[in-house]
């Protein structure tokens, strides 16, 4: 049992998933995995809430595993909330997979629990041999590089704490709790593809090869590590033939080893998909003009006479979701210019000035994905100095930002966690503290 607790701590920590005395939302199924999860956040200390989802797809057995989560959070004495959902009714009005209807009922509750509870993160029970099915179910879709990595350790709010563990060491660890779980009978059959996976596929691989999960797993890290170097590298390559407004010349981008996929790997962050990023190389050859726009239409790019710059932005894209992906470690030059620089922790000296920040280098470790982008609806930051989170826009209307300047500011995150709200507020996320050998200064340029 207490190999199992160390375990989890060690990757929660190494991952920096999150910090003592945080309250968590704890997706609890009933099910082995979410059960062994909310015991052990529970014993660590975490104040828990558990959040429960009744799909109501099973009869009698779903409401036998909303019992087994009430009884559950009643010994342990967590907080418990459980939502009835019309999956129906979901599937019928967006056309989606039953998978996916439960998927997106399921998370959209959870973020509008967790900014209820003033949660800091949503944990949910994926572990080793999920992501080992993961890689396979995304190797069948055509993924590339990132979808191969599998799913993080963190995306957003929600973590993933056990992550690196296995299904028997979470069996065998509910087995030392005297606890017990339910199973889902339709994990039994073969009527969905992880399933199929899962009962047939990973079986056989361990018969050719003992220990195949743990060799896939292994693989999937190293592909995490190359689509990370593949990113730096397509920056890069970007970034020889942009100029400091903004604006790439694809004419001599084009000239580059691979040029599609180059500018394909720079803008996917923002949603755009392959065949436009071709379509953008093939407009500048041509001398053409056009106008493209990415994921939901939160990003605009334009071509005129064979360069690439930022359209206009909407109002619209000023308030919404728009994320771009950028490289901290190499500054940013575009949408805001933000000067990065490394130092020994002996050279710390902190300056009163709310245009620079300072983080422990550790920060760059991992490869975690880096983005700027306007706030959000409940955004929530933990500020240096201060106690627990408050709301972006509680932080906003303090300082006193008109609407404009609302829309307008950006917001630096790191997998999802924001990090800082440049000329207002620092996380206290990787603060230079005493275990910090080297920091980071980012001082944002006003242009």
């Amino acid at each position: 049992m207490r190999a199992f607790t160390d375990k989890v701590t060690n990757f929660i920590d190494r991952h920096r998933l999150l910090s003592p005395g945080d309250t968590v939302v704890v997706g609890c199924s009933g099910g082995a995995d979410s059960v062994a999860l909310l015991c052990v956040l529970h014993a660590l200390g975490y104040r828990c809430v558990a959040a429960h989802c009744n799909y109501h797809l099973r009869g009698e057995e779903s409401n036998r595993d909303m019992r087994h989560v009430e009884a559950l959070a009643g010994r342990l004495g967590v907080d418990l909330c459980v939502r009835d959902f019309d999956v129906d009714a979901r599937r019928a009005s967006t056309g989606e997979s039953l998978e996916m209807a439960c998927r997106e009922l399921r998370y959209a509750w959870f973020e509008e629990l967790a900014d209820r509870e003033r949660a800091a993160a949503v944990a949910v029970a994926h572990h080793r041999e999920d992501q080992a099915e993961t890689f396979f179910l995304n190797l069948l879709r055509g993924t590339g590089l990132r979808g191969l990595g599998g799913m993080a350790p963190r995306r957003g709010r929600v973590v993933r704490p056990l992550l690196d563990c296995t299904r028997a060491e979470i069996e065998s660890y509910i087995h030392a709790l005297g606890e017990s779980w339910v199973d889902d009978s339709t994990n039994a059959g073969c009527d969905f593809a992880r399933n199929r996976l899962r009962h047939r596929l990973l079986p056989l691989l361990d018969e050719l090869r003992p220990g195949a999960v743990e060799y896939v797993v292994a693989a999937m890290e190293r592909l995490r590590e190359a689509g990370s170097f593949v990113a730096d590298a397509a920056r890069a390559a970007v970034e020889r033939h942009t100029a400091p407004d903004g604006s790439t010349d694809l004419r001599a981008l084009a000239r580059e080893p691979h040029a599609a996929y180059v500018l394909y790997e720079y803008l996917r962050g923002e949603g755009y998909r392959r065949p436009q990023t071709d379509d953008m190389l093939r407009a500048a050859a041509g001398g053409g003009a056009a106008e493209f726009r990415g994921g939901s239409g939160t990003h605009r790019r334009a071509v005129d006479h064979g360069m690439l710059r930022p359209a206009t932005a909407d109002t619209s894209a000023m308030q919404g979701d728009a994320a771009i992906d950028i490289d901290i470690a190499r500054g940013v030059v575009s949408p805001v210019r933000i000067v990065v620089s490394r130092h020994p922790v002996t050279d710390f000296r902190p300056e009163r000035d709310p245009s620079v920040m300072y983080l422990d280098a550790s920060a760059l470790d991992g490869s975690p994905c880096w983005q700027l982008r306007h706030r959000r609806r409940g955004d929530r930051m933990r500020p240096f100095g201060m106690k627990g989170t408050r709301l972006v826009s509680d932080i906003y209307a303090q300082a006193r930002l008109s609407e404009a300047d609302k829309r307008a500011a950006w917001l630096l995150t790191r997998d999802g966690e924001i990090i800082w709200a440049p000329g207002l507020r620092a996380s206290a996320h990787f603060a230079v503290g005493p275990g910090t050998r080297q920091y980071l200064r980012l001082q944002i340029i006003k242009q």
